[in-house]
């Protein structure tokens, strides 16, 4: 299923350590945006479903594209939904770089579509490296661990 929940486990993990450093949001939109791919090749019934964006070189541009978009939607009047409007341009790129190349990595784990070397290797030497069950439970680990973290922090600096 594209854009999945699990890549989202250990961007919490990330922003909850370095808060200031890695946009959680950033984070999240450039794993959606990489899985818009296989979204779109799965409604036409192409295959394989993962192909440019799911490489190295194409979830670099999706990286770039994320951090262009933040750019481009601060000059539009929209909402400033949890603080966007706040994150800094390095925050927002730590995110973006963070996301792409996780989403690359863990769907080379799982998908044996995925040629994340693409154009100069059609190998994929992450394919099964672990079982499909420990790669999701260690997402949701990580997502749990990060929004334990975030809780603890928002709790005691509520208290201060």
């Amino acid at each position: 299923m594209p854009i999945t929940p699990f890549h989202f486990g250990p961007g919490a993990a990330i922003h909850a350590l370095a808060p200031q450093r890695v946009s959680f949001i950033a984070f999240c939109a450039a794993n959606v945006l990489i899985d818009l791919e296989p979204a779109y090749y799965m409604s036409t019934g192409q295959f394989p479903l993962h192909r440019f964006f799911h490489t190295y070189i194409g979830a670099t541009l999706v990286a770039f594209f994320t951090v262009g978009l933040f750019f481009a939607a601060r000059r539009i009047p929209l909402p400033n939904l949890f603080g966007w409007r706040n994150l800094s341009t390095a925050s927002v790129a730590v995110g973006a770089a963070l996301g792409s190349y996780t989403h690359v990595v863990f769907d080379s784990i799982m998908h044996p579509d995925i040629r994340p070397f693409a154009p100069f290797s059609n190998s994929n030497p992450l394919l099964t490296a672990i079982p499909l069950d420990t790669l999701h439970l260690s997402c949701v680990v990580a997502g749990a661990i990060g929004i334990a973290i975030l809780l603890v922090r928002k709790l005691r600096d509520a208290s201060t």
